[in-house]
């Protein structure tokens, strides 16, 4: 089995390395640590005007039609360097699920995220475990689309021109796109562990369209998870591999008693976890993206990806943390950036314990 990317892959993702390169510096990090909102704007445009926004799009919208592979590609050089933009939740997620099953008016907005004129976001995280009969959030149509309920740790709501919000319809789910500038709806702002500007958005009978129909709103919502899913578990891999690489750079550095510490047989043996959990990550990542590329059932593989990446995450960024001693805390070095990154990946959409009772679930049911 050949997991090579593919020669289009490898250039996307490698574009995407040497734009964060070039502006996602050691220095740029503590900026963006301490900035009043953790949102790198001209890293923002220059994906943009180099073209990675739009990649991923259909051709109607200006991409390239590429798919879930290339995404993937390009989330895990963003996670290397805990790049501050909401690629995920803007092109993966919003664009994607408007360009699947938006109407004309609505795909819109698909090419005005790939030009990087427009954010989109997506309100998930109560949705994660979807109860008809525990709603986040009611929709009611009375000449016109309305919702009403509350969402937490929206991302970049306050950025995003508009929110997809999933909704409950007469015990069914559906998904609805709403302006997050119209009457009716609050934004505030909620603290987050690496500082990721998340919002809790709280919806009074807000306006709003809905996409595709209600029946097809349990496929929509699916689709935004299993992708969510996935993308955060392939940020994290990147995120995991600097922060193996920073400590190994470190490992071969620092002295203590005349020794470099990397020599020493626990740091060693740290490192040599790390190093598993990330090939265990790698390979789980790639076969839940694979299997999404191809159409195929993939609801135990992202949630496979999804625990790995929770797991692989807690391990490594205390390794992170514990064999720089103080360094690792200190915010001056980008290391704690690396930590922060992966405890917030760890239990974005679910942590470990979610993931395995899904997948308890999916073999009671024999899938």
């Amino acid at each position: 089995m050949d997991f090579t990317l593919t020669e289009g892959q490898q250039d996307l993702a490698r574009l995407t390395g040497e734009v964060c390169g070039k502006l996602v510096t050691a220095e740029r990090l503590r900026e963006l640590d301490t900035a009043e909102v953790r949102f790198d704007e001209p890293l923002w445009r220059a994906l943009a005007e180099t073209g990675i926004l739009a990649a991923p799009l259909p051709e109607s919208a200006g991409g390239n039609d590429v798919g879930v592979l290339e995404q993937t590609a390009i989330l895990r050089e963003l996670g290397k360097s805990v790049a501050a933009v909401p690629y995920l939740w803007s092109i993966t997620l919003g664009a994607g699920a408007l360009a699947r099953w938006g109407d004309a008016s609505q795909r819109e907005w698909v090419a005005k995220a790939g030009a990087g004129e427009g954010i989109l976001t997506v309100a998930l995280s109560e949705e994660r475990n979807w109860e008809p009969s525990r709603p986040a959030t009611t929709a009611t149509e009375n000449g016109g689309w309305t919702v009403t309920g509350v969402k937490t740790v929206v991302p970049f709501a306050a950025q995003a021109s508009r929110i997809l919000v999933p909704a409950t319809v007469s015990g069914k789910a559906a998904v609805f796109l709403v302006d997050s500038s119209a009457t009716g709806v609050r934004v505030t702002a909620q603290q987050t562990v690496d500082r990721t500007p998340e919002f809790e958005v709280e919806f009074d009978s807000a306006p709003a369209e809905l996409i595709g129909t209600v029946d097809q709103g349990a496929e929509i919502l699916g689709w935004l998870l299993n992708h969510g899913r996935l993308g955060l578990s392939a940020g994290q891999l990147g995120t995991l591999e600097r922060a193996i690489e920073l400590v190994a750079e470190y490992g071969r550095e620092r002295e203590q008693f005349s020794r470099k510490i990397g020599s020493f047989q626990a740091v060693a043996q740290r490192l040599a976890d790390g190093y598993i959990d990330l090939q265990g990550l790698r390979l789980a990542v790639t076969q839940a993206a694979w299997r999404l590329s191809e159409g195929l059932p993939a609801d135990a593989e992202v949630h496979t990806a999804k625990f790995w990446a929770a797991e692989a995450g807690h391990r490594i960024a205390h390794t992170a943390v514990h064999v720089h001693g103080g360094v690792g805390i200190d915010r001056d070095h980008i290391v704690q950036c690396y930590f922060t990154a992966a405890k917030h990946n760890e239990f974005a959409l679910g942590g470990a314990t979610d993931h395995l009772r899904a997948l308890g679930t999916l073999l009671a049911e024999g899938n």
